[in-house]
């Protein structure tokens, strides 16, 4: 780490974090300005030098650097000797990522069901309840072979289970409240216009990817691109909890190991805990607890120790506390807060936490035999790669060249619940359209039917009635003429024809129909 500080630096007393301690987790901590991020750096190369591969966000945009050798100066090889460090430049192999390709790097994306309800009811704010409804969603889609891919998909899934077609699949699962589905998709629309669209997304991000070593037997620091991270905090942070948790899930079980897989680099670290469920915390306190034996450090990076909850702070084995401002009667009370969490030592912590300089801190880490070393006041040697951002070209060239580009550079769009679930609607539509046709038809064959028939009724009705009346004609018309004559007449011969009788028949059914329909 560097030489201890005693009024002057002391290069013949260094303070070094034992490798196989870095798997115990630690905490880089301080105002900003007094050097947390090179201090980072220094950590990560030393790491990277000894065959560990690291993972840091860079933040500021300033981390690129490490994969640059340094430029000497004379105030740098002045500082250096003063505590005993033999500087020389060097760069380090370093793989840039970016999140869903949202600036420059591999692109990092995770399924919305990889996920999970938990972190993503933690990113999206919501109470207890609507994250239970959430987890109903997550457990639905999984039964029914609904692929849960990108935030398309949750939303389809979430409209169809409050739809029509959809709104009886979780009755024997307590169903799901229309309200509740409401607030779920207004925070997922938030939650896109933050970007998160571009994260969420096929191929899947293979986490054991950042536990790379290079061919020269160094590990490679994988830097995460996180631009604009304060505009929103809940994806970066949630998205760095996901892959501890994911790295967690997939890594066997190694013990104790003469040096880590992985040390994790959680920048911003305040940002995780803000407005953090109890189920969240508690999944981060675990996880922190037992990733240790799977072979991976987390370092937790933020101004003061007090930013990070004291279950997790329990856990963290290496401190590196760099100065605190004591302007503001909340800087001197998060000042005795952080002296608190101290062993006791020969120093003044409230006054010489405030009395660093740039580049100084107090140090306290575990020993080979897993105990808490003395606490130190150290002057940290300097980083040997670049502490001024890579050029632009270089870090272009150098994801150009990345194999993991080909791997995940491009986005895959497969079937998933959106594309099925929308068929699923087009069909029921489809098949409901066609229902409704077919009853309208057959309402009107009925119609028809019923039509045709009073028809035939009122055919047979008026022939009736017409030969009723021919029948009358031809019986008064015979009658008059026997009565004359005595014998059948002319006109009774014409009348009998079957001829005759038919034009007659056809003139009177006509005369009784229309006269009906009048």
């Amino acid at each position: 780490m560097g030489a201890l500080v005693n009024g002057e630096a002391m290069p013949d007393v260094p303070v070094r974090i034992p490798l196989a301690m870095t798997n115990r987790h630690g905490l880089v901590a301080g105002a900003t300005g007094t050097g947390k991020t090179r201090t980072l750096q220094l950590l990560a190369e030393q790491l990277a030098a000894a065959g560990v591969a690291v993972f840091a966000a860079d933040i500021k945009g300033d981390l690129s650097g490490v994969a640059t050798p340094g430029t000497s100066s004379e105030k740098l090889l002045k500082r250096t000797d003063g505590i005993g460090q033999a500087w020389e430049a060097a760069g380090f192999p370093t793989e840039f990522f970016s999140l869903g390709g949202v600036g420059r790097g591999v692109p990092i994306r995770a399924t919305v069901s990889g996920f999970g309800p938990l972190l993503l009811g933690k990113v999206l704010g919501l109470n207890e309840t609507q994250e239970s409804s959430l987890g109903l969603v997550f457990h639905y889609a999984n039964r029914n072979g609904l692929a849960l891919l990108d935030l398309d998909d949750l939303r389809a899934v979430l409209a169809y289970l409050v739809s029509d077609e959809g709104k009886g699949e979780l009755d024997g699962l307590g169903g799901l409240s229309k309200a509740t589905v409401g607030v779920i998709l207004r925070e997922l629309i938030t939650f896109a216009d933050q970007g998160a669209d571009v994260f969420f997304g096929e191929p899947e991000i293979d986490t054991a990817e950042f536990l790379r070593i290079a061919a020269d037997g160094r590990g490679v620091i994988s830097l995460l691109e996180v631009p604009g991270v304060a505009d929103k905090p809940a994806l970066y942070s949630t998205f760095l909890m996901w892959l501890l948790a994911d790295l967690y899930g997939g890594l066997p079980e190694v013990g104790d190991l003469d040096r880590p897989k992985l040390v994790f680099f959680f920048d911003e670290a305040h940002l995780l805990f803000r407005d953090a469920s109890k189920e969240f915390l508690a999944q981060v306190v675990q996880t922190v607890r037992l990733i240790r034996s799977k072979g991976v450090g987390v370092f937790f990076v933020t101004q003061t120790p007090k930013d990070v909850p004291g279950d997790v702070l329990a856990q963290l084995g290496s401190r590196v506390q760099h100065q605190l401002r004591a302007f503001t009667p909340d800087d001197a009370k998060a000042l005795r807060a952080t002296v608190s969490t101290y062993p006791n030592s020969g120093y003044d912590l409230e006054e010489t936490l405030t009395m660093l300089g740039t580049g100084e801190a107090i140090v306290t880490v575990m020993n080979e035999k897993g105990a808490p070393s003395p606490v130190a006041w150290t002057r940290l040697r300097a980083p040997q790669a670049s502490m001024a951002p890579s050029e632009d070209a270089a870090i272009e060239a150098a994801v150009a060249a990345s194999p993991l580009t080909a791997k995940y550079g491009t986005a895959i769009d497969r079937e998933s619940a959106h594309e099925l679930l929308t068929k699923r609607m087009a069909d029921a539509a489809a098949a409901a359209d066609a229902a409704e046709a077919a009853e309208a038809q057959a309402k009107a064959d009925a119609e028809y039917a019923k039509m045709q028939a009073k028809i035939e009724a009122d055919r047979q009705k008026a022939e009736k009635k017409a030969q009723a009346e021919y029948d009358r004609l031809m019986k008064q018309t015979s009658s008059r003429a026997r009565s004359r004559t005595g014998q059948r007449s002319a006109l009774e011969e014409v009348l009998g024809s079957k001829s005759t009788q038919k034009v007659i028949t056809q003139v009177l059914t006509g005369l009784f129909g229309m006269a009906k329909r009048k």
